[in-house]
Protein backbone atom coordinates (compact mmCIF):
# COMPACT_ATOMS: atom_id res chain seq x y z
CA UNK A 1 0.00 0.00 0.00
CA UNK A 2 0.95 3.46 -0.81
CA UNK A 3 -0.15 6.86 0.66
CA UNK A 4 -3.01 8.12 -1.33
CA UNK A 5 -4.36 4.55 -1.67
CA UNK A 6 -8.31 3.89 -0.75
CA UNK A 7 -8.70 0.52 0.70
CA UNK A 8 -11.69 -1.49 2.26
CA UNK A 9 -12.41 -4.09 4.76
CA UNK A 10 -14.12 -4.83 7.74
CA UNK A 11 -13.01 -3.66 11.27
CA UNK A 12 -12.41 -6.93 13.27
CA UNK A 13 -11.54 -4.93 16.76
CA UNK A 14 -11.60 -1.63 18.49
CA UNK A 15 -8.56 -1.08 20.60
CA UNK A 16 -9.05 1.97 23.50
CA UNK A 17 -9.64 4.64 22.73
CA UNK A 18 -11.08 4.74 19.53
CA UNK A 19 -8.44 2.45 16.84
CA UNK A 20 -10.23 -0.11 14.74
CA UNK A 21 -7.93 -2.77 13.12
CA UNK A 22 -8.77 -4.13 10.05
CA UNK A 23 -6.66 -6.40 7.36
CA UNK A 24 -6.30 -5.83 3.97
CA UNK A 25 -4.14 -8.14 1.70
CA UNK A 26 -2.62 -9.42 5.41
CA UNK A 27 -1.56 -5.86 6.41
CA UNK A 28 -2.75 -3.91 9.43
CA UNK A 29 -4.49 -0.61 9.01
CA UNK A 30 -5.46 0.95 11.98
CA UNK A 31 -8.37 3.83 11.14
CA UNK A 32 -10.20 6.02 14.38
CA UNK A 33 -13.61 6.60 15.17
CA UNK A 34 -15.31 3.02 13.44
CA UNK A 35 -17.07 -0.15 15.21
CA UNK A 36 -16.37 -3.29 15.09
CA UNK A 37 -18.06 -5.61 12.20
CA UNK A 38 -18.71 -2.35 10.01
CA UNK A 39 -17.36 -2.61 6.46
CA UNK A 40 -15.34 0.79 6.08
CA UNK A 41 -13.37 2.11 2.86
CA UNK A 42 -9.70 4.10 4.23
CA UNK A 43 -7.47 6.20 3.01
CA UNK A 44 -3.89 5.26 3.54
CA UNK A 45 -1.68 8.32 5.10
CA UNK A 46 1.41 6.60 6.85
CA UNK A 47 3.47 3.47 6.94
CA UNK A 48 4.62 2.28 10.10
CA UNK A 49 6.76 -0.63 10.99
CA UNK A 50 4.28 -2.90 11.58
CA UNK A 51 0.85 -1.45 10.32
CA UNK A 52 -0.66 0.93 8.12
CA UNK A 53 -2.53 4.25 9.50
CA UNK A 54 -5.68 6.13 7.45
CA UNK A 55 -8.53 7.89 7.97
CA UNK A 56 -11.95 6.31 7.41
CA UNK A 57 -13.53 7.56 4.32
CA UNK A 58 -17.05 5.75 4.21
CA UNK A 59 -18.83 3.54 6.37
CA UNK A 60 -20.33 1.02 3.75
CA UNK A 61 -21.84 -1.06 5.54
CA UNK A 62 -22.94 -0.90 9.58
CA UNK A 63 -22.28 -3.53 11.54
CA UNK A 64 -25.10 -6.20 12.45
CA UNK A 65 -26.28 -4.74 15.83
CA UNK A 66 -26.11 -1.32 15.18
CA UNK A 67 -29.09 0.77 16.40
CA UNK A 68 -30.93 2.84 14.23
CA UNK A 69 -32.88 5.54 17.25
CA UNK A 70 -29.80 7.33 17.48
CA UNK A 71 -29.57 10.82 18.83
CA UNK A 72 -30.35 13.29 15.50
CA UNK A 73 -26.41 14.58 15.64
CA UNK A 74 -25.04 11.13 15.16
CA UNK A 75 -22.65 10.42 13.59
CA UNK A 76 -21.50 13.65 12.91
CA UNK A 77 -20.87 14.90 16.21
CA UNK A 78 -17.42 14.12 17.62
CA UNK A 79 -18.96 13.71 21.31
CA UNK A 80 -20.25 10.04 21.52
CA UNK A 81 -18.24 6.99 19.24
CA UNK A 82 -20.97 3.98 20.53
CA UNK A 83 -24.03 5.95 20.20
CA UNK A 84 -25.15 3.48 17.90
CA UNK A 85 -23.98 0.11 19.86
CA UNK A 86 -26.12 -1.11 22.48
CA UNK A 87 -25.22 -0.22 25.96
CA UNK A 88 -23.76 -4.07 27.10
CA UNK A 89 -21.99 -4.25 24.34
CA UNK A 90 -20.39 -1.13 25.06
CA UNK A 91 -19.67 -2.28 28.72
CA UNK A 92 -18.27 -5.73 26.98
CA UNK A 93 -16.11 -3.72 24.23
CA UNK A 94 -14.66 -1.25 26.72
CA UNK A 95 -13.46 -4.13 29.65
CA UNK A 96 -11.92 -5.92 26.92
CA UNK A 97 -10.37 -3.27 26.24
CA UNK A 98 -8.64 -2.31 29.49
CA UNK A 99 -8.24 -6.10 29.92
CA UNK A 100 -6.30 -6.19 26.81
CA UNK A 101 -3.86 -3.01 28.23
CA UNK A 102 -3.28 -4.25 31.63
CA UNK A 103 -2.26 -8.02 30.18
CA UNK A 104 -0.23 -6.60 27.42
CA UNK A 105 1.79 -4.36 30.42
CA UNK A 106 1.74 -6.92 33.50
CA UNK A 107 3.35 -9.78 33.43
CA UNK A 108 1.29 -11.97 36.15
CA UNK A 109 -1.92 -13.30 36.69
CA UNK A 110 -4.10 -10.96 38.96
CA UNK A 111 -7.99 -10.86 39.63
CA UNK A 112 -10.04 -8.52 36.62
CA UNK A 113 -13.92 -8.24 37.82
CA UNK A 114 -16.48 -6.87 36.22
CA UNK A 115 -17.31 -3.52 34.66
CA UNK A 116 -20.06 -1.92 36.72
CA UNK A 117 -22.74 0.22 34.31
CA UNK A 118 -23.57 3.90 35.04
CA UNK A 119 -26.85 4.17 36.35
CA UNK A 120 -28.33 5.85 32.78
CA UNK A 121 -26.49 5.73 29.52
CA UNK A 122 -28.41 9.36 27.86
CA UNK A 123 -28.48 12.80 29.85
CA UNK A 124 -26.21 11.60 32.60
CA UNK A 125 -23.50 14.75 32.07
CA UNK A 126 -23.41 17.33 35.06
CA UNK A 127 -21.28 19.32 33.16
CA UNK A 128 -21.05 20.66 28.87
CA UNK A 129 -18.49 23.14 27.53
CA UNK A 130 -20.20 24.23 24.32
CA UNK A 131 -18.33 26.25 21.43
CA UNK A 132 -19.33 28.99 19.51
CA UNK A 133 -18.44 28.78 15.54
CA UNK A 134 -19.63 27.63 12.75
CA UNK A 135 -20.31 24.31 10.44
CA UNK A 136 -19.23 25.93 7.17
CA UNK A 137 -16.72 28.60 6.68
CA UNK A 138 -18.17 32.09 7.31
CA UNK A 139 -21.81 30.01 7.80
CA UNK A 140 -24.67 30.66 9.97
CA UNK A 141 -23.63 30.91 13.76
CA UNK A 142 -23.17 27.91 15.78
CA UNK A 143 -23.12 26.59 19.54
CA UNK A 144 -22.54 23.13 20.29
CA UNK A 145 -20.13 20.05 19.75
CA UNK A 146 -16.89 20.07 17.12
CA UNK A 147 -17.66 17.94 14.11
CA UNK A 148 -16.20 14.47 14.12
CA UNK A 149 -12.63 14.51 12.99
CA UNK A 150 -12.39 18.52 12.82
CA UNK A 151 -10.39 20.97 14.42
CA UNK A 152 -12.79 24.23 13.49
CA UNK A 153 -16.54 22.72 12.92
CA UNK A 154 -19.35 23.42 15.02
CA UNK A 155 -22.41 21.37 14.91
CA UNK A 156 -25.20 23.27 16.98
CA UNK A 157 -26.18 20.13 18.91
CA UNK A 158 -29.38 21.51 20.00
CA UNK A 159 -31.21 17.40 21.11
CA UNK A 160 -27.61 16.22 22.49
CA UNK A 161 -29.20 13.33 24.65
CA UNK A 162 -25.83 12.79 26.98
CA UNK A 163 -27.60 15.63 28.66
CA UNK A 164 -31.15 16.63 29.99
CA UNK A 165 -33.54 19.12 28.62
CA UNK A 166 -32.45 22.03 30.57
CA UNK A 167 -28.72 22.03 28.89
CA UNK A 168 -30.93 21.86 25.84
CA UNK A 169 -33.11 24.28 26.47
CA UNK A 170 -30.33 26.51 27.90
CA UNK A 171 -28.17 25.69 25.10
CA UNK A 172 -31.46 27.06 22.22
CA UNK A 173 -31.83 30.24 24.50
CA UNK A 174 -28.30 31.67 24.41
CA UNK A 175 -27.98 30.62 20.36
CA UNK A 176 -31.82 31.79 19.49
CA UNK A 177 -30.38 35.41 21.50
CA UNK A 178 -27.30 35.68 19.07
CA UNK A 179 -28.50 34.34 16.38
CA UNK A 180 -30.08 37.61 14.88
CA UNK A 181 -27.10 39.95 16.42
CA UNK A 182 -23.88 40.69 14.51
CA UNK A 183 -21.34 39.09 17.35
CA UNK A 184 -18.68 37.18 15.90
CA UNK A 185 -17.64 34.20 17.44
CA UNK A 186 -13.59 34.40 18.06
CA UNK A 187 -11.66 32.53 15.79
CA UNK A 188 -8.54 30.85 16.36
CA UNK A 189 -6.57 31.00 14.05
CA UNK A 190 -6.84 34.86 13.69
CA UNK A 191 -7.62 35.47 17.63
CA UNK A 192 -10.30 37.62 16.66
CA UNK A 193 -14.14 37.73 17.37
CA UNK A 194 -15.73 37.68 20.74
CA UNK A 195 -18.06 34.92 21.85
CA UNK A 196 -15.96 31.98 23.08
CA UNK A 197 -17.70 29.37 24.73
CA UNK A 198 -20.93 28.72 26.47
CA UNK A 199 -20.30 26.77 30.23
CA UNK A 200 -23.03 24.71 31.80
CA UNK A 201 -23.09 22.54 35.21
CA UNK A 202 -26.71 20.95 36.85
CA UNK A 203 -26.70 19.04 40.18
CA UNK A 204 -27.73 15.78 39.71
CA UNK A 205 -29.36 15.76 43.08
CA UNK A 206 -30.00 19.11 43.59
CA UNK A 207 -31.31 20.74 40.27
CA UNK A 208 -29.30 24.03 40.95
CA UNK A 209 -27.56 25.10 37.90
CA UNK A 210 -24.97 27.65 36.80
CA UNK A 211 -24.37 28.94 32.86
CA UNK A 212 -21.37 30.96 32.33
CA UNK A 213 -20.67 32.61 29.08
CA UNK A 214 -17.20 32.46 27.85
CA UNK A 215 -15.90 35.61 25.68
CA UNK A 216 -12.43 37.31 24.83
CA UNK A 217 -12.78 41.57 25.18
CA UNK A 218 -14.98 42.94 23.48
CA UNK A 219 -14.12 46.57 24.80
CA UNK A 220 -17.60 46.52 26.58
CA UNK A 221 -18.07 47.25 30.27
CA UNK A 222 -19.83 44.48 32.39
CA UNK A 223 -22.86 46.22 33.56
CA UNK A 224 -23.33 47.56 29.55
CA UNK A 225 -23.11 43.95 28.87
CA UNK A 226 -25.76 42.88 31.42
CA UNK A 227 -28.07 45.36 29.81
CA UNK A 228 -27.15 44.07 26.43
CA UNK A 229 -27.76 40.58 26.97
CA UNK A 230 -31.15 41.65 28.57
CA UNK A 231 -30.55 39.90 31.62
CA UNK A 232 -33.83 40.17 33.34
CA UNK A 233 -35.48 38.49 30.50
CA UNK A 234 -33.55 35.94 29.64
CA UNK A 235 -32.91 34.71 32.88
CA UNK A 236 -37.19 34.65 33.34
CA UNK A 237 -36.87 32.51 30.02
CA UNK A 238 -34.20 30.03 30.87
CA UNK A 239 -36.21 29.55 34.86
CA UNK A 240 -39.73 29.34 33.35
CA UNK A 241 -38.13 26.79 30.89
CA UNK A 242 -35.94 24.39 32.83
CA UNK A 243 -38.60 21.89 33.57
CA UNK A 244 -36.16 20.37 36.51
CA UNK A 245 -33.84 22.39 37.44
CA UNK A 246 -33.13 26.09 38.70
CA UNK A 247 -31.40 28.68 37.15
CA UNK A 248 -29.01 29.99 40.57
CA UNK A 249 -26.50 31.98 38.88
CA UNK A 250 -25.67 33.60 35.30
CA UNK A 251 -21.42 34.21 34.77
CA UNK A 252 -19.74 36.06 32.39
CA UNK A 253 -16.32 34.87 31.90
CA UNK A 254 -13.62 36.68 30.37
CA UNK A 255 -11.00 34.81 28.32
CA UNK A 256 -8.04 36.58 26.55
CA UNK A 257 -5.92 33.14 26.22
CA UNK A 258 -4.80 32.23 22.72
CA UNK A 259 -5.67 28.63 23.82
CA UNK A 260 -8.70 26.98 22.63
CA UNK A 261 -9.49 26.33 26.67
CA UNK A 262 -12.22 27.28 28.71
CA UNK A 263 -10.37 29.48 31.36
CA UNK A 264 -10.87 32.63 33.22
CA UNK A 265 -9.13 35.55 33.45
CA UNK A 266 -11.72 37.67 35.14
CA UNK A 267 -15.36 35.79 36.04
CA UNK A 268 -18.50 38.04 37.12
CA UNK A 269 -21.01 37.31 38.47
CA UNK A 270 -24.37 38.89 36.53
CA UNK A 271 -27.06 36.86 37.99
CA UNK A 272 -27.56 34.90 41.34
CA UNK A 273 -24.36 33.15 42.79
CA UNK A 274 -21.52 30.71 41.33
CA UNK A 275 -21.76 28.26 43.26
CA UNK A 276 -24.12 25.32 43.20
CA UNK A 277 -24.14 22.57 45.63
CA UNK A 278 -24.24 18.04 44.63
CA UNK A 279 -24.57 15.31 47.09
CA UNK A 280 -22.97 12.02 46.98
CA UNK A 281 -22.81 8.92 49.19
CA UNK A 282 -24.66 11.35 51.79
CA UNK A 283 -21.97 14.15 51.45
CA UNK A 284 -22.59 17.67 50.43
CA UNK A 285 -20.29 19.51 47.72
CA UNK A 286 -20.16 22.91 46.84
CA UNK A 287 -19.17 23.56 42.77
CA UNK A 288 -17.79 26.39 40.96
CA UNK A 289 -17.25 26.92 37.25
CA UNK A 290 -14.15 25.34 37.46
CA UNK A 291 -14.15 23.09 40.07
CA UNK A 292 -13.06 19.29 39.24
CA UNK A 293 -15.46 17.41 39.61
CA UNK A 294 -16.89 13.90 37.77
CA UNK A 295 -19.48 14.60 35.49
CA UNK A 296 -21.63 11.94 36.11
CA UNK A 297 -22.90 12.39 39.70
CA UNK A 298 -24.83 9.28 40.09
CA UNK A 299 -22.12 7.27 38.04
CA UNK A 300 -19.32 8.59 40.65
CA UNK A 301 -21.72 7.42 43.33
CA UNK A 302 -20.56 3.82 41.55
CA UNK A 303 -16.98 4.79 41.20
CA UNK A 304 -16.49 6.27 44.76
CA UNK A 305 -18.35 2.99 46.37
CA UNK A 306 -15.96 0.36 44.04
CA UNK A 307 -12.80 2.73 45.40
CA UNK A 308 -14.43 2.65 49.21
CA UNK A 309 -14.61 -1.32 48.96
CA UNK A 310 -10.99 -1.03 48.07
CA UNK A 311 -9.63 0.90 50.23
CA UNK A 312 -11.33 -1.40 52.97
CA UNK A 313 -11.03 -1.01 56.95
CA UNK A 314 -8.59 2.32 57.49
CA UNK A 315 -9.49 2.31 61.16
CA UNK A 316 -6.24 4.34 62.72
CA UNK A 317 -4.43 4.49 59.45
CA UNK A 318 -3.44 7.66 58.02
CA UNK A 319 -4.31 7.84 54.24
CA UNK A 320 -2.83 10.42 51.35
CA UNK A 321 -5.45 10.80 48.67
CA UNK A 322 -2.66 12.42 46.25
CA UNK A 323 -4.37 14.34 42.95
CA UNK A 324 -7.33 14.89 45.04
CA UNK A 325 -8.89 17.42 43.42
CA UNK A 326 -12.26 18.84 45.32
CA UNK A 327 -11.26 16.20 48.17
CA UNK A 328 -14.18 13.73 47.51
CA UNK A 329 -12.53 10.76 47.81
CA UNK A 330 -10.58 11.98 50.90
CA UNK A 331 -14.18 12.96 52.39
CA UNK A 332 -15.15 9.18 51.87
CA UNK A 333 -12.66 7.70 53.02
CA UNK A 334 -12.24 9.81 56.03
CA UNK A 335 -15.07 8.27 58.04
CA UNK A 336 -13.02 4.86 58.29
CA UNK A 337 -9.52 6.79 58.77
CA UNK A 338 -7.64 8.02 61.49
CA UNK A 339 -6.45 10.98 58.85
CA UNK A 340 -6.37 12.10 55.21
CA UNK A 341 -4.31 14.22 53.75
CA UNK A 342 -5.29 15.26 49.99
CA UNK A 343 -2.57 17.14 47.77
CA UNK A 344 -4.29 18.97 44.56
CA UNK A 345 -2.21 21.56 42.52
CA UNK A 346 -5.12 23.61 41.57
CA UNK A 347 -5.66 25.93 44.93
CA UNK A 348 -9.18 26.81 43.38
CA UNK A 349 -10.12 22.63 44.03
CA UNK A 350 -8.08 22.99 47.40
CA UNK A 351 -10.28 25.81 48.61
CA UNK A 352 -13.15 23.96 47.78
CA UNK A 353 -11.94 20.84 49.03
CA UNK A 354 -11.82 22.60 52.77
CA UNK A 355 -15.16 24.44 52.26
CA UNK A 356 -16.64 20.74 51.63
CA UNK A 357 -14.65 19.18 54.46
CA UNK A 358 -16.51 21.99 56.23
CA UNK A 359 -20.02 21.57 55.02
CA UNK A 360 -19.97 18.30 55.88
CA UNK A 361 -18.16 18.28 59.56
CA UNK A 362 -15.26 16.39 59.08
CA UNK A 363 -12.49 17.24 61.12
CA UNK A 364 -9.60 14.92 60.28
CA UNK A 365 -9.07 15.68 56.47
CA UNK A 366 -6.07 18.35 55.46
CA UNK A 367 -6.02 19.52 52.44
CA UNK A 368 -2.46 20.98 50.51
CA UNK A 369 -2.53 23.08 47.63
CA UNK A 370 0.95 22.21 45.41
CA UNK A 371 2.42 19.87 42.82
CA UNK A 372 2.51 16.13 43.71
CA UNK A 373 5.60 15.66 43.22
CA UNK A 374 7.29 18.41 45.91
CA UNK A 375 4.86 18.08 47.85
CA UNK A 376 5.27 14.92 49.64
CA UNK A 377 8.54 15.89 50.40
CA UNK A 378 6.89 18.35 53.01
CA UNK A 379 4.63 16.45 54.71
CA UNK A 380 6.53 15.01 57.82
CA UNK A 381 3.63 12.23 58.18
CA UNK A 382 4.06 9.34 56.36
CA UNK A 383 0.79 6.98 55.37
CA UNK A 384 -0.20 3.59 55.98
CA UNK A 385 -2.30 3.84 52.52
CA UNK A 386 -2.37 6.18 49.76
CA UNK A 387 -5.07 6.63 46.95
CA UNK A 388 -4.16 8.15 43.53
CA UNK A 389 -6.41 10.04 40.99
CA UNK A 390 -4.49 11.71 38.35
CA UNK A 391 -5.16 13.32 35.74
CA UNK A 392 -5.29 11.64 32.30
CA UNK A 393 -1.50 11.61 32.20
CA UNK A 394 -0.70 9.42 35.01
CA UNK A 395 1.88 10.25 37.63
CA UNK A 396 4.75 12.06 37.21
CA UNK A 397 7.65 9.61 36.15
CA UNK A 398 9.98 11.62 39.29
CA UNK A 399 6.85 11.60 41.21
CA UNK A 400 6.73 7.63 41.10
CA UNK A 401 9.51 6.68 43.17
CA UNK A 402 8.42 8.99 45.69
CA UNK A 403 5.42 7.50 45.94
CA UNK A 404 6.55 4.03 45.71
CA UNK A 405 9.09 4.49 48.56
CA UNK A 406 6.58 4.84 51.40
CA UNK A 407 6.26 1.30 51.24
CA UNK A 408 2.67 1.33 52.17
CA UNK A 409 0.94 -2.35 52.14
CA UNK A 410 -2.11 -1.04 49.68
CA UNK A 411 -2.28 1.37 47.28
CA UNK A 412 -6.11 2.30 45.23
CA UNK A 413 -4.92 4.07 42.01
CA UNK A 414 -7.96 5.49 40.29
CA UNK A 415 -7.27 5.95 36.53
CA UNK A 416 -9.33 7.95 33.69
CA UNK A 417 -6.67 7.13 31.25
CA UNK A 418 -6.31 3.16 30.90
CA UNK A 419 -3.33 3.28 29.34
CA UNK A 420 -1.27 5.62 31.75
CA UNK A 421 -2.11 3.10 34.00
CA UNK A 422 -0.71 0.15 32.05
CA UNK A 423 2.51 2.07 31.47
CA UNK A 424 2.68 3.31 35.34
CA UNK A 425 1.76 -0.39 36.55
CA UNK A 426 5.26 -1.14 35.07
CA UNK A 427 6.66 0.57 37.80
CA UNK A 428 5.09 -0.33 40.40
CA UNK A 429 5.34 -4.04 39.71
CA UNK A 430 9.35 -3.32 39.18
CA UNK A 431 9.09 -2.52 42.99
CA UNK A 432 7.11 -5.16 44.37
CA UNK A 433 3.59 -4.42 44.53
CA UNK A 434 1.58 -6.76 42.88
CA UNK A 435 -2.11 -6.53 41.67
CA UNK A 436 -4.99 -7.70 43.62
CA UNK A 437 -7.95 -6.52 41.92
CA UNK A 438 -9.64 -4.29 39.05
CA UNK A 439 -12.66 -3.31 38.17
CA UNK A 440 -13.94 -0.80 35.61
CA UNK A 441 -16.84 1.53 36.22
CA UNK A 442 -18.58 3.10 33.18
CA UNK A 443 -18.89 7.00 33.74
CA UNK A 444 -18.87 8.12 30.41
CA UNK A 445 -21.44 6.33 27.77
CA UNK A 446 -21.58 6.47 23.91
CA UNK A 447 -18.27 7.43 24.25
CA UNK A 448 -14.91 5.54 24.31
CA UNK A 449 -13.63 6.29 27.77
CA UNK A 450 -13.36 4.39 30.84
CA UNK A 451 -12.60 4.63 34.58
CA UNK A 452 -10.49 1.82 36.28
CA UNK A 453 -9.83 1.25 40.07
CA UNK A 454 -6.73 -0.89 40.64
CA UNK A 455 -5.90 -2.34 44.06
CA UNK A 456 -2.26 -2.68 44.08
CA UNK A 457 -0.74 -4.34 47.31
CA UNK A 458 3.19 -4.91 48.43
CA UNK A 459 4.18 -8.49 47.29
CA UNK A 460 6.51 -11.02 48.35
CA UNK A 461 9.39 -9.50 46.80
CA UNK A 462 9.59 -5.83 48.09
CA UNK A 463 12.03 -5.82 50.40
CA UNK A 464 11.51 -3.95 54.17
CA UNK A 465 13.55 -1.01 53.06
CA UNK A 466 10.68 -0.44 50.84
CA UNK A 467 13.07 0.50 47.69
CA UNK A 468 12.19 1.16 44.46
CA UNK A 469 15.98 -0.04 42.77
CA UNK A 470 19.22 0.42 43.73
CA UNK A 471 21.63 -0.26 41.27
CA UNK A 472 21.84 1.28 37.26
CA UNK A 473 21.11 -2.07 36.28
CA UNK A 474 17.76 -2.46 37.99
CA UNK A 475 16.93 1.16 36.56
CA UNK A 476 17.32 0.40 32.90
CA UNK A 477 15.54 -2.96 33.15
CA UNK A 478 12.46 -1.01 34.29
CA UNK A 479 13.27 1.86 32.04
CA UNK A 480 13.58 -1.03 29.10
CA UNK A 481 9.97 -2.44 30.27
CA UNK A 482 8.16 1.21 30.56
CA UNK A 483 9.65 1.98 26.58
CA UNK A 484 8.20 -1.80 25.25
CA UNK A 485 4.57 -0.39 26.78
CA UNK A 486 4.78 2.42 25.60
CA UNK A 487 5.69 1.39 22.19
CA UNK A 488 2.74 -1.40 22.23
CA UNK A 489 0.39 1.82 23.35
CA UNK A 490 1.64 4.07 20.64
CA UNK A 491 -1.24 3.28 18.57
CA UNK A 492 -3.82 3.21 21.54
CA UNK A 493 -2.76 7.05 23.22
CA UNK A 494 -4.22 10.36 21.96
Amino acid sequence: MRHGDIVEGVITRVEFPNRGIMEVDGERVITKNVLPGQTVSVRVLKKRSNHYEGNVLEVIKKADYEREDCCEHYPACGGCLYQSMPYDMQLELKRAQVKKLIDDAYPEEYTFGPIHPSPSSSAYRNKMEFSFGDLVKDGPLTLGLHKRATTYDVISVTNCQIVDEDFRTVLRTVLEFYENRDIAYYRKTTHEGFLRHLLVRKSAFTGQMLVALVTASGGMEYDELAKYLELDKLCGELTSKCYTGTLTGFLHILNDSLADVVQSDRTTILHGTDVIEEKLLGLSFKITPFSFFQTNSKGAEVLYSVARDFIGDTANQTVFDLYSGTGTIAQIAASVAKKCIGVEIVEEAVVAARENARLNGITNCEFIAGDVLKVIDTIEEKPDMIILDPPRDGIHPKALPKIINYGVSNIVYISCKPSSLARDLVYFHAAGYRIRRIECVDMFPNTANVETVCLLSKGSTMSSGHRLWTDRSEAETVKSQKLRVEFSLEDMDT
